[in-house]
């Protein structure tokens, strides 16, 4: 059959902006159809679309299908391992029908969470990077940066339930700030254009902080470097402020060097999961939900195919909060 699907028009170098997107025709076959019902969006996608892509993960090229994690709907199957009605994740990206083998889909749970969308989420990355790079535990003061996003508004309260004794998060609008303290726990969060990052923790995190989890980089892992304890953890997780800009304006890279030097254990890691580092989170996740305490933020945005690439830039801007994803009308 013949399907939508969005395409890159050309690698990003500067400000992304809709001329890098097309909507295409293209024939989808395979042992199993899909119909896309849900497409996930994520900040880390923006490098994966530049030609000096970072990522160690093949760059998308023009006139490749962009995106990554979708559910949908069988619709069509010759394989016994999945039957037509079925809820399955896939990583076919930005288009309203996918097909391929059975093993390339995963079944998922309808009833395990009250809206498949949670399936989306950027929880996969939040709980490893606290849990398993960070280590977060009994005690720890945690700063979280883009903590309104779909990872930091998850990546906060992972904290919290480990048993950290402290967690802080930045944010860009004050609306926003108050947002993580009001209704996702956090014990304090500040509008990171509000004066320096390092003057903020100073104020906030006194005897300094004991776990930075980024995913912004730039000026906060300035200031989360000149308050970290001897000691402290940086899980690094993105670095959202050398993504955007042209190549001139994004900013360095964290100097290893100077952390080192202040005792700072750098954790960079990738946001690529394993199946079962996948497992780990949906078992976490439910239980937390259940217990009542854990709140799941998420933006979901109405519309066609074509108005994913709008969705992405309006992510990008920092108009929604938490995990975004794009249901299909």
């Amino acid at each position: 059959m013949i399907a939508r699907e969005i395409q890159l028009t050309a690698q990003i170098t500067g400000t992304p902006t809709l001329d890098h997107f097309t909507v295409a025709e293209t024939e989808v076959d395979g042992e199993v159809l899909v119909r896309t019902d849900q497409i996930g969006l994520a900040a880390t996608y923006l490098e994966l679309m530049r030609a000096d892509c970072t990522i160690p993960a093949p760059a998308w090229q023009p006139g490749q299908r962009v995106g990554v994690a979708v559910i949908g709907t069988v619709v069509r199957s010759d394989s016994p391992e999945l039957e037509i009605g079925d809820l399955v994740q896939s990583m076919t990206g930005w288009s309203e029908y996918s097909a391929g083998p059975a093993d390339s889909y995963l079944k998922l749970n309808r009833e395990l969470f009250a809206d498949p969308g949670y399936y989306l989420g950027q929880g996969p990355t939040a709980y490893y990077g606290m849990a398993e790079v960070a280590s977060v535990g009994e005690g720890d003061v945690v700063f979280v940066s883009g903590a309104a996003g779909g990872v930091g508004s998850l990546a906060g309260q992972i904290a919290k339930c480990l048993g950290a004794a402290r967690v802080i998060g930045s944010a860009g609008s004050l609306a926003k700030a108050d947002y993580l303290v009001n209704e996702l726990g956090y014990d304090a969060a500040f509008d990171y254009h509000d004066g320096s990052a390092a003057d903020r923790l100073r104020a906030l995190a006194p005897e300094g902080i004991s776990v930075f989890f980024d995913v912004v980089g730039g000026e906060q892992y300035q200031g989360a470097l000149q308050t970290a304890r001897p000691g402290a953890r940086f899980a690094l997780c993105g670095s959202l402020s050398s993504q955007l800009g042209d190549a001139a304006q994004r900013f360095p890279q964290p100097d290893r060097a100077a952390a080192e030097a202040r005792g700072v254990e750098l954790l960079p890691f990738s946001c690529y999961h394993t199946p079962d580092q996948i497992a780990a989170w949906h078992e976490a996740f439910s239980s937390w939900l259940g217990e009542g305490p854990f709140v799941y933020p998420q933006t979901v945005v109405e519309g066609g195919i074509e108005d994913v690439p709008q969705a992405f830039l309006s992510l990008l801007q920092g108009s929604y909060r938490g995990n975004v994803s794009v249901r299909l009308s």
